[in-house]
């Protein structure tokens, strides 16, 4: 046993659990803290850009939340029509209702993209991979793993029933303001570098593999095989049709995409919170952080002195 101090006595195992839960909480405090430091210095000091003068990389956005043509999409839980959402499902797992301890045994994320526009244009948004902050946010409990409907349990035949379940569901609404921050790029329009050498060599590729057809069209003399003179005009239709492509390609209308940054350490934060607001609020969060790495690195260093 061990004297805490002189206030407790403690076994070794429930020492070393107790002083090790304390710095493993420390640790994380930190971690939470310089994250969310950092998600808000990003959104501060990165300038706001427009979608159509947008430079390609890590960009900055303002606009409104679009579905962009598609039907809009049903929370799973509350049936909300929107354009994002996310949920988890949480089963009841203490031996009374005071005690409150949750697992979770259903959880997801909508992943299709959506549109932000803003005056001069619009960028597909890509929300796999993002840091969401939403700002419609509803919890509720009920008796079934999935609710029937958003209505909240009530009643005593409810509090009777063994299984206990608690649903929080998160959304994105359509003519709503987005705040964005993530890696802009463009496609189409003829911004892309073309190799018509690789479109060529795609095209003979896809003819080959279609070799009677081949044939049909380039065997001028009729001996079942391509020689040197009419791969020739195989090499010049190719590289026709290559052109071709390209030319198509380049009139295409200009795509913008926004999605998370291949580098690690970029930032990609979707919000339709205010941008001031969610800035405000990841510095409250990390005071908050600070708080309890304060108070858990004072327990652990109380407990590891002992």
């Amino acid at each position: 046993m061990i004297d805490v101090h002189g206030v407790m006595w403690l076994s070794y195992p429930h020492y070393y659990l107790f002083s090790g839960l304390a710095t493993l909480a420390a640790l994380a405090c930190l971690c939470f803290m310089l994250t969310r430091l950092q998600r808000a210095r990003w959104i501060e000091d990165t300038p706001t850009s427009r979608v159509r003068s947008a430079a390609q990389g890590l960009v900055e956005l303002n606009g409104m939340l679009d579905a962009g043509g598609h039907e809009p999409l049903l929370s799973p839980l509350g049936k909300k029509p929107c354009l994002w959402y996310r949920f988890r499902v949480e089963e009841h797992r203490g031996r009374s209702d005071r005690d409150n301890q949750w697992r979770t045994v259903e959880q997801g994320v909508s992943e299709r993209p959506f549109l932000l526009r803003d005056p001069t244009g619009a960028c597909w948004i890509n929300p796999l991979g993002a840091q969401v902050h939403p700002k419609y946010r509803r919890r509720w409990e009920g008796t079934q793993r999935w609710p029937a409907t958003a209505s909240v349990s009530k009643g005593l035949l409810g509090s009777l029933l063994r299984k206990r379940y608690r649903y929080t569901e998160e959304w994105f609404l359509a003519e709503e303001p987005l705040y964005a921050i993530g890696w802009f790029e463009s496609r189409g329009g003829g911004r892309e570098a073309v190799d018509l050498n690789a479109i060529s060599r795609q095209v003979i590729s896809n003819w080959k593999a279609d070799y009677p057809s081949l044939l049909a069209r380039f065997d001028r003399n009729g001996d079942g095989k391509i020689d040197m003179q009419e791969w020739e005009r195989v090499r010049r239709a190719a590289n026709q049709t290559a052109e071709q492509q390209a030319r198509i390609a380049g009139q295409a209308p200009v795509v913008h995409a926004l999605s998370k940054p291949a580098r690690r350490g970029l930032p990609f934060v979707l919000s339709d919170h205010h941008q001031d607001d969610l800035s405000r609020r990841l510095r409250h969060s990390s005071w908050w952080s600070l708080l309890g790495l304060v108070s858990s690195s004072l327990l652990a260093c109380w407990l590891w002195l002992a």
